[in-house]
């Protein structure tokens, strides 16, 4: 008989009787109970987060920075409260405590009463942690702790971000403060040069004026020396021409009677004193007109200096009071220069007053001199004859002699005054050299300070440049980046929409893993008829594993049609899901067929063992390397892990490798089984002793 028709009568035996038929229903509906309603008990346990009884303490107090309250608990407490992440009870603290305790919340969140105040203190200068307290119990649930820890390390997150917000938006301020601060400085700096400049610009006049003054002194002091000798020898010569004509007047007079014996025997000597006379008044008037030449000259240069002093002391003393502050000793000694300078121009007034020609009085002092010279020269001419005209040359001598007194009077008025203002003139050049110099190390000083004075406002300008100016835009925009500057971007290939459809790849396999395992509990492994007639071994195996293998389809059509229409599963590529799973539970059946046939009653625990092999080395909940290293090195050798990865493929999408993979390990599985099954088969067809009177029996 062929192996179909000995699988058809296996199956007619759960026709006969309603036990046999609710067994068969029974082993068809069996996955339903590991794969759909398990699953279906968490199929989307995070969606009903919010029936979970979680305690909110919040007893933060709030607080005050730069005018603005804060209320970071109360902000907190109503995004939570909104969120509906749980079933948030607001309470109190011990109430918090004692619920935790005896299992009335799973766990409670605490904001204390500084909460705020710490928050705050994050932009002040005694920065403080704000710390949110949570409270587990994992008593109560393990999973809930777990999922906690998540959800509450968002929200610190948050609360960290808001704060970090508050403190970076102070820094930006204070750097356009700075900036603004920064800019003034260097708008002082530059008006600071600008100053500068004009001072140096001043000082570079003031230091070539005090040259042409200087130079203009000298002359001057050189010309009133020249003037003081000449006014001297008039002094000296005019003085010389009065004694003289004193001495003639007095001997004359004192010896009128002796005068014509007199004159008649020294008319050569009275000659030659008469024409020294004429000398000296001659090299008098020549000195009258070298002083009347140059009297002028001396006036405008004194002049020409005392304006220029003047007007130096007051452009930079008298007309710039910080000038005047800086330089206090410059100012001092200008003012000084500026009083001699205008006392030598008063004597030079004088002076000039003297020799000009409006009062006369060098004029008068000249027609004395040619009157003299002209009695002189007629004294001298007529000295031989003078005995005769004694009478006339007595009242002649008394006459020259008057004059040449007054002369010598006037000559030494004269020189008297020109001495003073030699003096003046030589103290005003002593005094110019000293501003002269003066104004060139004030122009030496104001070189350095115009060019610190550029470097500052430079070096300022470029401060102002790196110095950041955010307006409120850019501001708000700078903190929201620095208070949260790494943000997931999350992108999820092939997401499972919930956590049922994660599992179902798990879950799935474990099903038909059972319903074969149950088929072969009511199925005998190998058919007894076919062993006992002889039959083929392969014949015998596949007559075994076929019905297992159809029951197993139906197994895999109601489980998938349950968990399509009924919870919702959602397959990238359903027809092919379908196909695949019934691959599977031909080669759980191929598999779980020959550790019956082989090992018989110890074979059923077998199959327990190796369900339990591959559940906890096929990957399906956490990453296998995360498993001890004895699970990862069998995990390539059992078929469950290759349908794990596969379903995963073929349910929520991805690349298709995987399954084609998973097919030809199936496959292998499948004909390998079967292979070993005949070889059992073929074993069974002798009967041994412990057949007869097997050991184990279930």
């Amino acid at each position: 008989m062929r192996s179909p028709k000995l699988a058809a009568l296996e199956l007619k035996r759960f026709g006969r009787g309603k036990l046999p038929r609710a067994a068969l229903v029974a082993i068809l509906l069996l996955p339903l109970l590991y794969g759909a309603l398990y699953l279906y008990s968490f199929w989307d346990p995070y969606s009903r987060l919010d029936k979970i009884p979680v305690a909110l303490v919040n007893e933060d107090r709030g607080a005050t920075t730069d005018g603005k309250k804060i209320n970071a608990g109360d902000d907190i407490t109503k995004g939570l409260l909104d969120s509906n992440t749980f079933a948030w009870h607001q309470v109190s603290d011990a109430e918090a405590r004692e619920g935790v305790e005896d299992g009335t919340y799973y766990l409670s969140l605490t904001m204390p009463g500084d909460f705020s105040s710490r928050i705050a203190s994050s932009s002040g200068d005694s920065p403080e942690t704000g710390a949110l307290r949570v409270r587990t119990n994992d008593a109560n649930n393990y999973i809930v702790g777990q999922i906690s820890r998540t959800v509450f390390s968002e929200v610190r997150t948050a609360a960290s971000t808001k704060s970090s917000r508050t403190f970076l938006d102070k820094i930006f301020i204070s750097f356009s403060d700075i900036h603004d601060a920064t800019a003034k400085a260097a708008k002082g700096a530059s008006d600071l040069k600008q100053g500068v400049d004009k001072a140096k610009k001043g000082s570079k006049d003031l230091a070539n004026g005090l040259k042409d003054a200087k130079t203009g002194s000298g002359d001057l002091a050189a010309g009133m020396k020249k003037l003081d000798k000449g006014a001297k020898d008039v002094e000296s010569g005019s003085r010389k021409v009065a004694d003289g004509t004193q001495s003639l007047a007095d001997k004359v007079n004192g010896t009128a009677d002796k005068v014509r014996p007199y004159l008649a025997n020294n008319g050569r000597s009275i000659r030659d004193t008469a024409r020294l006379v004429s000398d000296s008044a001659t090299a008098v008037r020549h000195n009258l007109d070298v002083l009347a030449k140059r009297a002028p000259v001396i006036r405008s240069a004194a002049h020409v200096a005392d304006d220029e002093l003047a007007k130096i002391h007051q452009e930079e003393c008298a007309a710039r009071p910080e000038a005047a502050a800086e330089f206090p000793e410059i100012c001092a000694k200008l003012k000084k220069a500026s009083v001699a300078a205008d006392d030598v121009a008063t004597i030079a007034d004088d002076v000039h007053e003297l020799t000009k020609d409006s009062k006369g009085d060098l004029k008068t002092l000249d027609a004395r001199l040619v009157k003299l010279t002209k009695q002189a020269d007629e004294l001298a001419r007529r000295a031989p004859h003078l005995d005769e005209d004694v009478e006339d040359a007595i009242r002649k001598i008394n006459e020259l002699n008057a004059g040449a007194r007054k002369v010598a009077a006037g000559a030494e008025k004269l020189h008297t005054g020109i001495s003073g203002a030699k003096t003046g003139s030589v103290n005003l050049d002593t005094g110019v050299g000293k501003l002269k110099k003066g104004a060139g190390d004030l122009d030496g000083g104001l070189f350095k300070l115009a060019d610190g004075s550029g470097t500052l406002a430079s070096g300022l300008k470029d401060g102002v440049d790196r110095i950041p100016d955010y307006d409120e835009q850019d501001r708000d925009r700078r903190t929201e980046v620095m208070a949260d500057p790494v943000q997931l971007a999350s992108q999820s290939m092939h997401k499972a929409p919930n956590y049922g459809t994660g599992f179902a790849p798990y879950f799935i396999p474990l099903s038909l893993w059972v319903g074969a395992m149950v088929a072969y509990m009511i199925i005998q492994p190998l058919n007894r008829r076919a062993l006992a007639a002889g039959g083929s071994a392969w014949r015998i195996a596949l007559a075994g594993w076929l019905p297992v293998a159809a029951i197993g389809i139906l197994q895999v059509a109601a489980l998938m049609s349950v968990l399509h229409w009924g919870l919702g599963l959602q397959m990238d590529r359903a027809a092919g899901t379908v196909g695949f799973l019934a691959l599977v539970t031909c080669c759980f059946s191929a598999i779980i067929q020959w550790l019956n046939a082989r090992f018989g009653a110890a074979g059923r625990i077998l199959v327990l063992a190796v369900l339990m092999l591959q559940l906890t080395s096929a990957g399906g909940t956490y990453p296998v390397q995360t498993s001890p290293g004895f699970f990862n090195a069998v995990h390539p050798f059992l078929p469950m892990t290759y349908v794990v990865e596969a379903l995963r493929r073929l349910i929520t999408g991805g690349g298709i490798g995987p399954v084609w993979q998973a097919c030809a390990v199936l496959a292998a599985f499948t004909l390998g089984a079967l292979a070993l099954t005949a070889v059992s088969a073929r074993r069974k067809q002798v009967w041994t002793l412990d057949r007869l009177h097997p050991e184990l029996t279930l």
